[in-house]
Order: structure tokens, then sequence, then C-alpha cells
């Protein structure tokens, strides 16, 4: 005679090893589908615009030396209103032209003085242009030898400076570009490997770059024209 036992044990047992191969089973769809769910591709997507300065800031420096303090400073001040003189001719409303810092120099009483030291006091001013007429300010740096033929020598001339301050304004119409960019590039590798383009799993913008239109060779500072670009790193699942 069978014990009963035996053949209950026997029952479960089977039971259980169905119910192993079973979760077995589950547990391998299921690293399946993780393992399909997990393919991603991660793409770059680039926008670039090329756009006009909205803001010149032209400076305009110049000095006298001498040993008489206030004949040096007679010389700047009459330098001074030739500057402005010169500006006023060139359009230029009073709002856009301030005074810079007033540089004083004992050449005397430096720790370090020169045993050949020709004039003792030097005497430096700088008159600033700032202006949202870009053009007018292009046309003043070419006029700047008027200003010479007047006796004004210009110290550390390094050119005006355009800048553009709509940044803002382009910002999200490219971030847009970029997105698109980067979207049409993981379609095209969807369809090469076979796969088809699922939603988006991560994004990243880069940071916005304003260069000079012409890069190469160009302080972009001294361009008018500035080339703007943001790239944009997009990860979108495949399926």
């Amino acid at each position: 005679m069978i014990d009963t036992r035996i053949i209950a044990a026997a029952v479960v047992g089977g039971l259980l090893a169905l119910g192993g191969v079973g979760a077995g089973a589950f547990i391998g769809k299921g690293l399946e589908n993780a393992q399909t769910g997990n393919r991603t591709v991660s793409v770059r997507g680039l926008s670039e615009r090329i756009v006009k300065a909205d803001l010149a800031v032209l400076p305009l420096k110049f000095a006298a030396a001498g040993d008489d303090l206030q004949a040096v400073q007679a010389d700047v001040d009459a330098d001074t209103a030739a500057v402005r003189a010169f500006l006023a001719a060139q359009g230029y409303k009073p709002a856009e032209i301030d005074l810079g810092r007033l540089e004083v120099t004992d050449q005397f009483a430096r720790e370090y003085q020169q045993s050949n030291v020709v004039a003792r006091y030097r005497v430096a001013q700088t008159v600033i242009v700032r202006t949202a007429n870009v053009d007018r300010v292009q046309a003043s740096a070419r006029q700047l030898d008027r200003l010479i033929r007047q006796g004004v020598v210009l110290q550390d001339y390094t050119g005006p400076s355009y800048i553009f301050t709509g940044l803002n304004a382009v910002r999200p119409a490219m971030i847009a570009e970029a997105t698109a960019s980067a979207r049409t590039g993981a379609q095209q590798f969807a369809r090469d490997s076979g796969a088809q383009l699922g939603g988006i799993r991560s994004a990243g913008q880069g940071s916005f770059e304003i260069l000079g239109r012409d890069e190469v060779g160009y302080d972009p500072s001294s361009q008018v024209f500035k080339k703007i670009r943001v790239v944009t790193t997009v990860s979108y699942a495949l399926k």
C-alpha cells in the first residue's frame, strides 16, 4: 500500500517545480523587456544664427606729460574738448558720451623710480562712447585721423567693441531648432538600425556661444556680425 504522505509530497514537489519553471520564464521575459527598454541613442542637435551687434563701445584714451602738473592737466582738458567736439560732429548725443577714469602719475613718487625719467607727471583721460548706433561707430572709427591732426594722440587704442544683447529673444527658437535637429539625427539612426524611435529619456542644453562671424584670425568683439551657436544633447529610447 502506497503511503499517502509520499503521494502528497510528490504532488507538492511537482507543483513547486512547475512554479519554478513558470517563474523562471517570467523573469527571463522581464529581463528581455528591460534590455529592450534600455536601448537608447544619444544625439546632438546644433543651431546657429548670424546676427548683427546691437551695442557698440568705443573707448578713446589720450594722455599728456610734463613737469608742470597744471600745464599737463590743461593739455588733457584741451584734448577732452577736442574729442567731445569730434564726437558731437559725428552725431552722438551727450547721453552716449561718458568720461572714464582719470589717471594721474607722479614718476618721482613711484617706489621704483626710473633714472631716465623725462617728464615727472603723466595724466591720462578716457572718453567712452556707448551707443546702439553700431553703424555710426563704424564710421567714426574710420575717421579718427581727424583727432590726430588736432594733436590728440590716442593711447592703447584697440578699436571699438561690438556686443549683441538680444540673446534672450532668440534663445527659445534656437533651442527648439537644436532639439529638432537632434530628433532628425535620432530618427535616421533608428531607421538605419531597424528600430523605432521612442520618447526622450534625457536632454541637456549646452551653453550658448557668441562668436565672431569670421571665427579664424579675428577678435570676436571687433566684429559687427556675430555667430550664435548652441548644441543640445538628447537621449531617445529605441523600440
